[in-house]
């Protein structure tokens, strides 16, 4: 009975039932020597008849019923987006559907839970981590300010320099705010990238200027080593995402870099690639770390 409907169930046993109601009268019938045609005739349509409704009857209140809840739950809830949903009927192999359904449905589910838990972990790191790369941009408008409020804002050599760094560190905050707004995207399934012609010469000096006071606080030197033989380096790319890159890898060099020492930032030209490179004298990452070292906030 693999792949019956309800109503074909209903049909093969009430054709059993009709076939031993109809032996049994045609054997009472035969024990009392007194065979009746007609009554045969009548038996079996009536008791097959009799039988078919009873149990599509049976079927339907005291089983369906019941099934058909979960089934159009389980299923409305798979078509939910497509507002489609598929009317129960008898003549269907509705226990298979379930089985199919139940089986799809717990499938996805599975899959949906995780992609929740996911979503939820990195929206945690993406929040709770934000403020590592909001440190930086704070960290230099507080130097510049300080230094102009201790005297600078009347030399003339630095003013107006300092003011303008200072606004390129807010302009990075802002920035870094609004890539919260990738939190929305990411959970969507849609990144944009902001594709275009950026001169990564010109970028990489934008960013050691930015980290020019933090740099000063350790007496790190940072510097610019161009081996692709071009006075400009440009690259298709987004040019906020290439300065985050810059801005983790130089101030970790900083930060972890020996005193007095230096940050190089080295550019080469591959024919189709292009590799840059940030090297410092530092004591180095240990081994147990590498396979992180591409993890946004690690």
């Amino acid at each position: 009975m693999n792949n019956l409907t309800p109503k074909g169930i209903a049909l093969r046993i009430s054709f059993l039932v009709a076939v031993i109601v109809t032996t049994i009268v045609f054997l009472a019938q035969a024990f009392a020597a007194r065979y009746n045609v007609i009554v045969l005739l009548c038996v079996f349509p009536a008791a097959f008849l009799s039988s078919y409704f009873g149990f599509l009857i049976a079927i339907e209140k005291f089983i369906y019923k019941k099934i058909k809840l979960i089934y159009r739950t389980i299923h409305n809830l798979k078509l939910s987006k497509e507002n489609d949903v598929t009317p129960f009927s008898l003549d269907s192999d509705i226990l298979s559907q379930v089985r199919e359904d139940v089986i799809a449905w717990d499938k996805t589910n599975k899959l949906e839970i995780e992609r929740l838990k996911e979503m939820e972990e990195y929206r945690r790191e993406f929040v709770g981590n934000v403020s590592h790369e909001l440190k930086t941009p704070i960290f230099n408008i507080q130097g510049y300010l300080l230094t102009l409020i201790e005297g600078g804002i009347f030399d003339s050599n630095i003013n107006i320099d300092y003011l303008n760094k200072a606004n390129k560190s807010v302009e990075r905050m802002i920035a870094i705010i609004e890539d919260l707004d990738q939190i929305t995207k990411l959970e969507s399934g849609i990144i944009e990238m902001n594709l275009q012609k950026v001169n990564l010469i010109d970028l990489t000096k934008e960013v050691i200027a930015s980290l020019e006071m933090m740099a000063k606080e350790k007496n790190i030197k940072l510097t610019i080593q161009n081996d692709t033989d071009k006075p400009n380096v440009f690259v298709y790319a987004d040019e906020d995402k290439i300065n985050q890159v810059l801005v983790n890898l130089i101030v970790n060099s900083i930060k972890y870099g020996k005193e007095e020492g230096e940050t190089r930032i080295k550019f080469y030209d591959l024919d189709e690639n292009l590799v840059v490179e940030v090297a410092d004298n530092g004591q180095g990452i240990s081994k147990e770390h590498h396979k992180r070292l591409f993890e946004r906030f690690y």
